[in-house]
């Protein structure tokens, strides 16, 4: 070689050069193939993943300091509450999916993960195991020892969810890992919380809120469930030994004073007529005419005192009795309309749920037991005038199953309306994307209307809010501080002495205030950082579309007030995952599926230990345990069959994950199992075919397409446009345009078309070395980028079958192999021999290989019989025939007997001659029965068409090259039909 350098004779050197390359190549080849023996018969995801255990590990460099285009994620942070559900499988695949295709475009990224502390949540849990293991509460341990048991908690669980997140193959940056209590996260919501105090957008007042008895805090709406009840119904409700009975309408009389006369109300919540400050009609309601002039009076029966008759245009008259009660102090709409006529507020439930002392013989009652001492107090009074059955909408706590009342209480807001109106500003301006773009009424609408927003909680377990009230003889003042000793400074200044107590707030902040600073707290703010120069603001917020404004809207507000920015520049919001039968996922119903158990796999009775482990910690009732189990055994009867990670993440992309509710359907996943194997096995056909060829060069070139097969040719053509297919689904986020155009390639053109005609060639006695060696060559190359593609997917299958595929040379890109007339002449080619495989198998008696079919194709144009010529090999591999015989003349068709036959299209007739021919009459009655079947499809087809044509106006709506389409389809079906009409005779 060296030699041939100093002649200088660039070719020549050129060759040489290849030459040693094929030898090493060729001896890294040879090592190369024993551990191809080794791979398994069949596909077995669990040894694959344990395998390729690192992918789901494994994390790219971004690199410092590199200025590459970047793409920066935020994974919505998993409550540490318990395991991954299917919810987070889903976010993590599609954000997975994301990452590692961002990453194949060469782009810098930064996937950033952490977990949520979840106040309410997690408290929730941590007392129901206290309760249930040690007969404790957490008033039993104290703030402190309570907050040992939380964070013991914590770090239990947050080891289980992120070793799932490894195994659903999550390569995330560990590394930027964070705690949405942990010091950093600690430090950035002390300063948020002090900027938008000292900035006039935080506020102290009291006001009606949802409030939680059992828990003892105000609650979020997220928490809220809104459950239906239809007519009286007993329900379990904390802290009552005897189930309380709902579903019941209670008409009440009021008395009006000085008159004989009286006003019926009506309410489902009779406890609280101890705080009926009026009754309010229409003023347009006739039937209360006559007390419009006078101001009238009306008698309370408890508190024995009068209340007034308001009227007011907003009451409507045609519900009940057109008179409502108004509670302002439990009731949202009655508290507006107190606001509104000046009316008092009467508080009767305290913080427990029990009545207010004050009220006679019901102070200190529990409401409910309340409730029916009223009843039978106003019975005894002649007032109670009726009970009848009512459907209901009732509010029920999502953490502790309480039934939520509305109290007025001393609580922390933020100031929501300026903020808010930049948000909506942001969409309108074109500056932020919502994704799907019908998600856009929702956001206009709900921060159009957006309230005050409640921030304090009061629980043991949370941010504790940073502000201290200080106290002096002649008042008090709140102070905004990061700890004591700033907070001492501020209120000497603030009070102008340095003689007064402080102390800080016991209330911890809602977890959706810390997680609102996500974007950029989880980069470093406040403090400068270069993660927050590079990666902020970040460039997508994936999540599900549920929970747009309780966490997506209030980080878009805090962002731009915070770090005058966007957080991020478009908002790709996925759908609810429901059961197959589109029911949303619950324990009451016994379909809830976790990861791990479509993962591995459960028995049926795996499935039910779950559930009783569920229930021996606490977080199920008795009720529940016997619903759930109930729900399971009808729902998975025979147990969850083991799919593997791949398949799961497959299954969960192949749904349009932008629709509203998402059906998860386990058989669907283990198909997706079954369809991994065809690839699988569609490898080691590659491998033993490489090998038993001894083909050491893998790569194509595109100047070699003249020495391939029109097999070879149109594969290739099919892998590049599936590709193309992919990118564009990809970049719009259509998951399930990537996953169906990858099946199609693998399953339909590749494994059942393309692979089962290099057969004929890889045959010893085909004597097509040449040809046999390029199949090899287009199978690899089919396998190493279709697997590449794949792999944003199924990284654990597509690392394992990548790893056992000979690496090559540079090669030519995919997309210079798109030939679309080839594909067009190769789909014609397939239709045909889809039509002789769907006739055979509806043959009276199924046609089988062992038959000895002989096919018989009746071409009617000279661009198919050239086109049939060409492959009549490969027709007959891909029909199971052992013979292929191409006519010409109709004669020469029409006089042979088939056991069946039929028509292809306008231009192909063909028939199937077996050994069970028997009788001319026997034939011709088995080749009657399938052609009139499919006589009767066609003129059905024809029929539907020449409606469409026919209609009034179709003339003046269809343009001409849709009328042109529809003509040359109606004469097509004709000719078909009379073929049809031939064969029938």
């Amino acid at each position: 070689m060296f030699q041939l350098f100093f002649l200088g004779n660039s070719g020549f050197i050129r060759k040489s050069f290849t030459v040693a390359i094929r030898h090493t190549y060729l001896t890294g080849f040879n090592r190369r193939f024993s551990a191809i023996k080794a791979l398994e018969p069949a596909y077995q995801p669990a040894a694959v993943e344990s395998r390729n255990a690192e992918v789901g590990s494994k994390k790219v460099d971004p690199g410092k300091g590199s200025r590459r285009e970047k793409f920066s994620l935020l994974f919505p942070p998993p409550n540490v509450t318990g395991d991954l559900h299917l919810g987070h499988a889903l976010t993590c695949t599609i954000q997975d999916a994301l990452i590692r295709w961002h990453r194949k475009q060469g782009r810098e990224c930064v996937w950033i993960p952490g977990m949520d502390h979840a106040g309410i949540a997690t408290q929730v849990v941590v007392e129901k195991r206290l309760l249930k293991e040690r007969g404790l509460s957490r008033h039993d341990l104290g703030r402190e020892e309570f907050s040992k048991e939380v964070w013991k908690w914590k770090q239990e669980k947050s080891d289980s969810i992120k070793h799932n997140l490894i195994r659903m193959s999550c390569s995330m940056d560990w590394e930027r890992e964070y705690f949405t209590m942990d010091e950093r996260q600690s430090v950035a919501v002390k300063e948020a919380f002090i900027r938008l105090f000292e900035d006039g957008f935080i506020y102290r007042d009291k006001s009606l809120v949802n409030w939680s008895c059992s828990l003892e805090s105000a609650i979020s709406d997220i928490e809220v469930d809104n459950v239906e009840i239809n007519g009286p119904t007993l329900l379990d409700v904390p802290g009552y030994k005897k189930k309380v009975k709902f579903g019941e309408m209670v008409d009440i009389a009021y008395k009006v004073q000085d008159s004989k006369e009286e006003i019926i109300i009506s309410t489902t919540r009779p406890e609280t007529m101890l705080g009926d400050v009026a009754v309010a009609v229409n003023p347009n309601d006739g039937r209360y005419d006559h007390l419009k002039n006078n101001r009238t009076m009306l008698w309370h029966p408890f508190r024995k005192e009068e209340i007034p008759l308001i009227f007011d245009e907003s009451i409507d008259p045609e519900f009940g009795t057109g008179a409502v009660k108004i509670t302002p102090a439990h009731d949202k709409y009655d508290y507006d309309m107190a606001k509104k006529h000046r009316l008092p507020l009467v508080e009767v439930i305290d913080s427990k749920g029990q009545i207010l002392e004050g009220f006679g013989s019901f102070g200190s009652l529990p409401r409910y037991e309340a409730r029916q001492k009223m009843l039978d107090y106003l019975a005894t009074q002649y007032l109670l005038r009726d009970v009848k059955p009512h459907s209901m909408i009732l509010p029920v706590c999502s953490r502790s199953k309480d039934i939520i009342e509305f109290l007025l209480r001393p609580q922390w807001f933020v100031r929501c309306k300026e903020m808010s109106q930049r948000a909506v500003q942001a969409v309108e301006a074109g500056h932020l994307e919502i994704i799907p773009k019908q998600f856009e009424k929702d956001w206009f609408r709900w921060l159009e209307n957006c309230h005050d927003w409640c921030i304090s909680r009061q629980l043991w377990w949370g941010h504790r809010i940073p502000v201290f009230e200080a106290k002096t003889n002649t008042g008090s003042t709140w102070i905004a501080a990061k700890c004591l000793d700033e907070a001492n400074s501020k209120a000497q200044v603030a009070l102008n002495t340095s003689d007064f107590t402080i102390e800080q707030d016991p209330d911890v902040l809602d977890t959706w205030f810390s997680s609102s600073l996500l974007p950029f707290s989880s980069l470093g703010w406040p403090k400068p950082s270069f993660d927050q120069e590079r990666f902020y603001p970040l460039d997508l917020m994936e999540t599900g579309h549920d929970i747009l404004f309780f966490w997506v809207a209030r980080m878009v507000m805090l962002g731009q007030q915070l770090t005058n920015q966007l957080p991020f520049k478009r908002i790709l919001l996925h759908g609810v995952i429901c059961d197959e039968n589109g029911r949303k996922m619950s324990k009451s119903l016994g379909n809830v599926i976790k990861p791990e158990q479509v993962i591995h796999g459960a028995s049926q009775q795996q499935l039910a230990e779950e559930i009783e482990t569920s229930h021996r910690q606490g977080v199920l009732t008795s009720s529940e345990l016997k619903k759930s189990l109930a729900g399971q055994r009808k729902m998975f009867p025979n147990g969850i069959p083991e799919c593997g990670t791949d398949a799961l993440r497959f299954t969960l992309c192949s749904s349009n994950i932008k629709n509203h509710f998402i059906n998860f359907n386990i058989q669907e996943c283990h198909t997706n199992k079954l369809f991994f194997n065809k690839i699988w096995q569609a490898v080691r056909y590659t491998l033993s075919s490489v090998e038993k060829f001894n083909q050491a060069e893998l790569w194509l070139q595109r100047s070699e397409k003249d020495s391939l097969s029109e097999m070879d040719q149109w594969i290739l053509s099919r892998l590049s446009n599936t590709m193309v297919t992919f990118e564009s689904a990809m970049k719009t986020f259509n998951f399930h345009l990537a996953t169906a155009a990858l099946k199609t390639f693998f399953y339909n053109n590749f494994c059942d078309v393309y692979l089962e005609t290099t057969k004929v060639n890889m045959r010893q006695e085909a004597n097509a070395i040449d040809a046999a060696k390029n199949h090899c060559r287009v199978l690899h190359y089919c396998l190493r980028h279709g697997l590449s593609h794949l792999e944003v997917f199924t990284p654990f299958l597509a690392a394992e079958l990548q790893s056992h595929l000979p690496a090559s040379q540079e090669e030519c890109h995919p997309s210079e192999w798109i030939n679309q007339p080839l594909e067009n002449e190769i789909n014609q080619l397939l239709e045909i021999c889809q039509s002789i495989r769907q006739a055979k198998a509806e043959a009276p008696v199924p046609i089988a290989r062992k038959h000895r079919p002989v096919l018989h194709i009746l071409s009617k144009t000279d661009q198919l019989t050239s086109l049939l010529q060409r492959h009549l090999a490969n027709v007959q591999q891909l029909t199971l025939c052992d013979g292929v015989q191409l006519h010409r003349s109709e004669d020469s068709f029409e006089k042979l007997s088939f056991t069946a036959n039929s028509t292809a299209s306008h231009e192909c007739c063909f028939g199937v001659v077996t050994n069970l021919t028997g009788s001319q009459e026997n034939a011709d009655q088995k080749r009657g029965t399938g052609v009139s079947k499919k006589l009767l499809k066609l003129e059905s087809e024809l029929d539907r068409l020449l409606a469409t044509v026919n209609n009034e106006g179709y003339r003046t709506r269809a343009n001409e090259s849709v009328q042109k389409k529809h003509s040359e389809k109606i004469n097509q079906l004709r000719l078909q039909i009379d073929n049809m009409r031939k064969l029938a005779i």
